[in-house]
């Protein structure tokens, strides 16, 4: 388990560029506990009054969008041993509701059947950045994608890219953000701490991760949550090296351009370094798999 914390810390270092604008169009806010445009099921969202708390600090972004690496310690933010998200009834709701299961699995690139389990593969987290993804709500038996920014504190279920795809208060599904044509209008519940300048969008980690970084910002503790679990096999780590704990909450960007999920791929795991967390360091290139092998030169850099 070292070894993969390791493997994980080293995400640190990680991919982050700037998704320029190309467009416009509407981009919905959602504060972290609204139930948000057309909702698939009511909220499963375990509400620990952290909300405001979680937010970690983010550098502007001129222009576009900050895009972070999936693996990055302190994404993500969470109480040890404690789920966001009733996972078990995210399931009964939608395998309760066969057209809610056809759309929930349209969205998500799997087959209705296969629901469970692909629920129970994700990781119950909360968005400690402002954060742009593109939401499906569900609508005449459909899903309806739309453009959305989720507040910090926001409850998510996350893959093993450390990619958000669904969203705990609504059980909607969710995917990485896309491009919008033209003028910018945001619509919906706006919160005291948004900035359009300081969102960010989660690119996959370069490759499979088996345990998610963590940060309490109640506590100022740090733990590791083994992928596809609820909180009870959390461990508590040392202070990762690049992990960033807190500061002002974020602000939201301009417009990203599409972001398309990557498909796993391995490396081996590095020891976990012992040093004091640190700013990270950039990385000379970004393979970028969540974006295609025509970015694989992008910029780099680390955590929110």
């Amino acid at each position: 388990m070292a070894l993969v914390g390791g493997a994980v810390v080293v995400a640190a270092a990680l991919a982050v560029f700037f998704l320029r604008p190309e467009g416009g169009g509407e981009v919905f806010l959602q504060a972290a506990s609204a139930e948000g445009k057309d909702p698939f099921t009511p909220s499963t969202a375990q509400d620990k009054g952290t909300k405001e708390a979680t937010a970690a600090p983010v550098s502007p972004a001129p222009g576009g969008t900050r895009t972070i690496e999936g693996s990055s310690p302190g994404l993500y933010g969470g109480s040890e041993n404690e789920s966001s998200c009733d996972v078990e009834r995210q399931i009964t709701y939608l395998t309760g509701d066969q057209a809610k299961s056809r759309a929930f699995a349209s969205a998500a690139g799997i087959q209705p059947g296969e629901i469970p389990g692909y629920l129970r593969g994700l990781t119950p987290v909360q968005l400690r950045s402002d954060t742009r993804v593109t939401n499906h709500g569900y609508k005449d038996g459909s899903a309806t994608p739309y453009q959305a920014v989720l507040q910090a504190g926001t409850a998510v279920l996350a893959d093993n890219r450390g990619v958000p795809r669904v969203r705990c208060a609504c059980g909607n599904p969710l995917g990485p953000p896309v491009a919008i044509k033209g003028s910018t209008k945001t619509r919906g519940q706006s919160w005291s701490t948004y900035k359009s300048n300081r969102t960010v969008a989660v690119a996959p980690a370069r490759t499979v991760i088996v345990v998610i970084i963590i940060y309490d910002p109640r506590t100022g503790q740090w733990f590791e949550r083994p992928v596809g679990t609820d909180g009870s096999k959390d461990r508590p780590i040392p202070p990762p090296k690049g992990g960033v704990t807190s500061g002002p909450a974020l602000p939201a960007s301009e417009e990203p351009s599409s972001v398309e999920p990557s498909k796993p791929h391995s490396s081996a795991p590095e020891s976990p370094p012992t040093a004091p967390p640190s700013p990270p360091k950039s990385p000379p290139n970004e393979p970028g798999p969540a974006y295609g092998p025509q970015n694989r030169n992008a910029g780099s850099g680390g955590a929110p």
